[in-house]
């Protein structure tokens, strides 16, 4: 291993299924060591982790990085987004954290939409209107179904901000994150009390928002990891955000990333609210904007028909007239929290790898759809669309995209870009540097880019059609079924 020409920087991605560590040259971007550990998540309606999985995990990767992690001048997290984390006095979870894709407070979410003037409101209030998936939701599930742990609590975190307490002592968050609870005011961009009041969440319970740029905090003694005392430890973000800077994007680049959930989203000037809810009003983790769709069926959903068909996720055929709707967890992106999946169309001579096609037509219909919203009026429609996460990589994947959007579509060649974008962060702190600016500096956006080709409306179209009129079932709530 040759020497690095900067100081080394620690960038982690705690995510859904595994945390994952990047040693880093903050000269040159050169990844010098990495590790991988995972979680357990909780099957069924609840979706949910314990925290000190989170921080196992860590230590597990960091120790696989080897003595580069303990050469680290500074540290950041990026991780999953809208996890409720609960503490007790001692800082221990009072129970196991809900996760994003929990949506057992689809009632809840309703119901403070209406309490609080409906989604106009909400939009313009805090830039989102709150799905099952937003924070503020699952506090009201927890008050209103676990009242004893509810008043247990002494501190609330999102899960980045859990990993970075247990590393600096002090409970802090960073706007990019703290966008995606449900309580705090984009316009303001401080927490909403009027919003906290409503569910019973005292203020005093949150961390601090830390601004753009600033130290969170220095690595205390005591943890266990591989870092010195005083470490220089950055505010950390949630996954997007930090996807973002890994990618050093530039307003009106838009970005779909192919995950456990999939997601579309563009850095923006401008704040937005959208009344329909179908866009995110997320702040970046610079100072700028994200708006962002989301949708909670994508690889997985995909590979679960693969699994049934018995196919290879690649195996896919064209030529159907078949309409497949994976929504196999309920869905956000639209939103319909309680559905399921859903099959339309099927004849004799409808192969399985037709099927299989159809799946990823559907996973990647809803994310389409929300793409023209997510960009500014005056992005260019003929920009590559980067094409990121772990579904990025496979053929079958970007050849549904390139089809299905009519768009140039570029697949950055760096990986882990959510843990590139923490370090692209600690980076920042020590040279003082934009964290966007850092990864760009890096090059971590280059990679292979693929001809545009016609947009196959005919497909999208139908798709529209099915889901349009299937969508008093969908729409059905569990409970009467």
């Amino acid at each position: 291993m040759s020497a690095a020409e900067g100081p080394l920087v620690v960038g982690v991605d705690t995510s859904t299924q595994s945390t994952k560590a990047l040693v880093v040259d903050a000269a040159t971007g050169r990844v010098v060591a990495s590790g991988q550990a995972p979680h357990t998540v909780s099957s069924g309606a609840a979706r949910e982790s314990d925290p000190r999985q989170w921080w196992d995990a860590l230590g597990e990767a960091l120790a696989q990085c080897g003595d580069a992690a303990r050469e680290a001048a500074a540290v950041s997290i990026g991780g999953q987004q809208h996890g409720l984390v609960t503490l007790d006095e001692q800082g221990e979870p009072v129970r196991p954290a809900l996760l994003w894709n929990d949506v057992r407070s689809a009632p809840q979410a309703r119901r403070l939409i209406d309490e609080l003037g409906g989604p106009k409101a909400w939009a313009e209030r805090t830039g989102s209107v709150p799905s099952a998936s937003f924070t503020v939701t699952k506090w009201a599930w927890l008050a209103e179904h676990e009242p004893d742990a509810a008043r247990a609590v002494k501190a609330v975190r999102l899960p980045h901000d859990y990993l970075t307490e247990r590393l600096t002592g002090e409970g802090t968050t960073d706007r990019g994150d703290v966008s995606g609870t449900g309580w705090w005011a984009s316009g303001t961009e401080a927490y909403d009390e009027g919003i906290l009041a409503r569910v019973g969440l005292d203020p005093a319970l949150l961390p601090r928002v830390v601004r753009p740029g600033e130290v969170a905090g220095t690595v205390r003694d005591g943890h266990g990891l591989p870092f010195s005392k005083g470490t220089l430890v950055a505010a950390g973000t949630g996954d997007n955000a930090a996807a973002a800077l890994g990618l050093g994007l530039r307003p009106g680049v838009p970005v779909m990333s192919l995950g456990t959930s999939g997601t579309v989203y563009a850095v923006s000037r401008h704040r937005t609210a959208d009344p329909t809810g179908t866009v995110a009003g997320f702040a970046d983790a610079r100072g700028d904007w994200l708006p962002l769709a989301c949708t909670l069926n994508c690889t997985l959903a995909v590979d679960r028909v693969a699994a049934l068909l018995n196919l290879d996720r690649e195996a896919v055929e064209p030529g159907t007239s078949t309409t497949l709707l994976p929504f196999l967890d309920g869905e956000r992106t639209p939103n319909l929290p309680h559905s399921s999946g859903l099959l339309y169309g099927l004849r004799h001579d409808t192969t399985a790898g037709q099927l299989l096609q159809t799946a990823y037509d559907g996973a990647v219909h809803s994310l389409l759809g929300a793409l023209d919203l997510v960009l500014d009026a005056d992005a260019d429609p003929s920009a590559p669309l980067l094409l990121i996460g772990g579904g990025a990589r496979g053929a079958a994947w970007q050849q549904t995209v390139r089809r299905l959007s009519g768009r140039p579509v570029q697949i950055p060649e760096a990986r882990e870009l959510v843990a590139l974008g923490a370090a692209a962060q600690a980076a920042g702190l020590l040279t003082g540097e934009d964290a966007a600016a850092v990864a760009r500096r890096w090059n971590t956006a280059a990679g292979q880019v693929l001809e545009a080709m016609e947009r196959d409306e005919a497909t999208l179209n139908r798709i529209t059609g099915v889901l349009s009129d299937a969508a008093p079932l969908l729409e059905r709530d569990a409970t009467s079924h």
